[in-house]
């Protein structure tokens, strides 16, 4: 037999007294191990500061007789150290060569002992732990000095004998009393527990009248004497606690007195504890325990007549909800925690073409193809273990051909929150499914085609153009003269354009490129003079307010080129005709960051979409014009660089009152020359 089982058998007495007493050696051996730590701790502490004192006051004195070589002297210091100190182990002095002078041994000097505790010239005194094998001692080393020459040491061994007989009759003490108490302790409760056990065996007896079904139980064993309308002399008849000698007056609900509270228990009881009919009345815990337990026993006779009667109104519901499941297009199940069909409905027994009767206590491996049911298996253990419900579509094949369900599985857990089963809903969702792929595939056929439009419509045709006629016109232009380079220029940004449809199949891809110092004023005003005759034609104006002496800027300028000119044709989308381009650069010396910015008078952005306007192909031009690459090529640019794209809008122009629009914020790292390279910042992403 395990000692959990002999302890289970013992009587409520036994155990009582047992634990009290269990509880009190305890807490004696708890005291006693940190009471004996204490006082160790404290009397080690007092002798070290005794020992270190007797060490520094021996090695003062001894200064003058161990310069004059004065034995005799130094043997009475060392006498008188034994004679007024009890523990004190051992005494003796060494010269300036560590050799001993004087001693307090009687058998000879140990000489291993004179070397166990250098202590240095600086050190005011030194402390080792010694041992003997018998006991524990304390060393003291404190050096003798004239001024600052050294002529000896001094030794001194303080035995820790005294201090632990101290301890052990500390420890003899605390135990003597520990086991007096426990005698005392031990009696009383014993007395105690019978009190209480002959109450106990009282409600058991009534507990087993329960169990055979007779309710009309007496687990108090009171009289009507102590009653409520005894105590008070009420003389209300028709009060439901009059003349009811089994229940205390707070038990029962409905009572007439003027001061009771008539509510639920817990309410009525609160009010009842004040009353002087309770305080003269009530008993302790155990009474209130067999009170209760006569007030349940009734109370369990009411509640059988109302089970009866709910048993019939289930039965009833019962039949409705058959009803309501069966009718539903769902597919219903219930499942135990083994996963057996505890309940389907009409709609499951039709999938899996077999009758209700058939399937009640069947498993997945008895209903379905093994695939399928092996895969059901996984995803039920699945919510049993996570007791998390599992949602998910998948194509099921059952009597009709595949399908698509959306399957739900719940766990079904008790009120202790352990899974007594599982809950699936099945949805016949392939319809849904159908039209969902062919609106998925529509999307994308017309995203392909609005791509490939606007590829063709912007870049395709006018690049071909333009490159075209500025090859044929350079053919004419004679070399060095300004039309020529002027067409050499529109050359170069034709085929920088050229790279906009390895952007749309690269994006994410970004090539690295050759960089160097760019002066961004210099690169501003390359792109302007491309594009300020096509603005002017739509009477467009480019304001530039350029601070002077910029630091240069560490990167591809082909690509910040194309990250500026990206944000004027913007700018020229946005007003259309008629409006203003203000471009200008600041440097922030704090920041080390130059700061271009380019703002407009046209339609600003709305609230909504500015958080979008980044986006890969997001635009909100029409069909053919535009692809939606134009700002998310620009942040992927400046990025690369080390630098960041901010957008205001709307905003205003300070010399266009009354405009609103939006302004674009590049900022750049400042090229650090000193270091001889750029800024941070990859060369390529991806």
């Amino acid at each position: 037999m395990s000692v959990s089982d002999t302890l289970r058998r013992l009587s409520f007495r036994t155990k009582t007294t047992l634990s009290i007493i269990t509880i009190l050696l305890l807490l004696g051996i708890g005291l006693s191990v940190v009471i004996s730590r204490d006082v160790s701790e404290a009397l080690l502490r007092e002798s070290k500061a005794r020992g270190v004192s007797n060490a520094l006051n021996v090695s003062a004195r001894v200064a003058e007789p161990l310069l004059a070589t004065d034995f005799l002297q130094m043997k009475n210091l060392v006498g008188e150290m034994l004679r007024t100190n009890d523990d004190v182990a051992y005494t003796f002095i060494l010269d300036k060569a560590g050799e001993p002078v004087v001693h307090s041994f009687n058998g000879g000097f140990p000489v291993e002992l004179k070397d166990v505790n250098p202590v240095q010239s600086s050190e005011p005194y030194h402390i080792r732990l010694l041992t003997t094998g018998a006991e524990l001692i304390d060393d003291f080393a404190a050096p003798v000095l004239i001024g600052t020459d050294r002529i000896g040491t001094v030794r001194i061994g303080m035995s820790h004998a005294k201090i632990q007989h101290t301890v052990n009759s500390l420890l003899l003490t605390i135990v003597f009393s520990i086991s007096f108490g426990i005698l005392i302790v031990g009696l009383a409760s014993a007395a105690l527990a019978n009190t209480v056990t002959k109450r106990i065996q009282t409600l058991h007896g009534a507990a087993e009248e329960l169990v055979r079904n007779n309710f009309e139980v007496d687990a108090t064993a009171t009289s009507g004497r102590g009653s409520c309308w005894e105590f008070t002399g009420c003389t209300k008849t028709d009060c439901p606690a009059y003349g009811d000698t089994t229940r205390k007056c707070w038990y029962v609900v409905g009572t007439l007195c003027p001061t009771c509270y008539n509510g639920p228990y817990k309410k009525k009881i609160g009010t009842c504890r004040a009353c002087p009919v309770y305080k003269a009345t009530a008993g302790d815990e155990i009474q209130h325990l067999s009170e209760f337990f006569d007030v349940m026993a009734l109370t369990l006779k009411d509640r059988l007549h109302e089970l009866q009667h709910t048993e019939q109104s289930l039965r009833q519901q019962q039949r409705v909800l058959r009803t309501i499941l069966d009718v539903t297009p769902d597919m219903v199940t219930l499942q135990d925690s083994s996963l057996r069909y505890q309940a389907v409905n009409m709609a499951f027994s039709r999938f899996v073409s077999k009758e209700f009767r058939d399937l009640i206590g069947k498993t997945d491996a008895e209903v379905f193809p093994e695939t399928q049911a092996e895969e059901r298996l996984a995803e039920s253990r699945l919510v049993i273990l996570t007791k998390q419900p599992l949602r998910a579509e998948k194509k099921v094949k059952g009597a009709d051909g595949e399908r698509w369900l959306h399957v739900i599985r719940t766990a079904v857990m008790n009120a202790d929150g352990e899974v007594t089963g599982i809950l699936c809903t099945s949805r016949d969702i392939t319809e849904q499914k159908e039209m969902q792929e062919r609106i998925v595939l529509s999307q994308r056929l017309e995203s392909i085609g609005q791509l490939a439009a606007g590829v063709a419509h912007e870049i395709n045709t006018p690049l071909g153009i333009i490159l075209g006629y500025a090859q044929m016109m350079l053919e004419d232009a004679p070399p060095g003269t300004e039309a020529h380079e002027n067409l050499r220029l529109i050359e170069k940004y034709a085929r920088i354009c050229r790279t906009i449809v390895a952007d749309l199949l690269h994006f994410s891809r970004r090539t690295g490129a050759s960089r160097q110092p760019v002066n961004v004023n210099t690169m501003i005003g390359q792109v302007v003079g491309v594009v300020e005759h096509t603005f002017g034609l739509e009477r467009i104006s480019i304001e530039q307010r350029l601070e002077p002496n910029l630091p240069a800027v560490f990167g591809d300028q082909e690509k910040l080129e194309q990250a500026f000119m990206n944000l004027l044709r913007n700018a020229h989308d946005a007003i259309g005709s008629d409006g203003t381009i203000s471009i200008s650069t600041h440097y922030d010396r704090r920041k080390g960051e130059i700061i271009l910015s380019v703002a407009d008078t046209g339609t600003g952005i709305p609230a909504e979409i500015k958080d979008r306007i980044f986006d890969p192909f997001f635009t909100t031009k029409g069909v053919g014009k535009g692809t939606g690459l134009g700002l998310s090529v620009t942040f992927g640019i400046v990025k690369d660089h080390g630098g960041r794209i901010e957008v205001e809008s709307p905003y205003t122009i300070a010399s266009q009152n009354g405009r609103p629009g939006s302004a674009f914020f590049i900022h750049l790292p400042e090229y650090a020359q000193s270091a001889g390279q750029g800024a941070p910042g990859p060369d390529a992403a991806g």
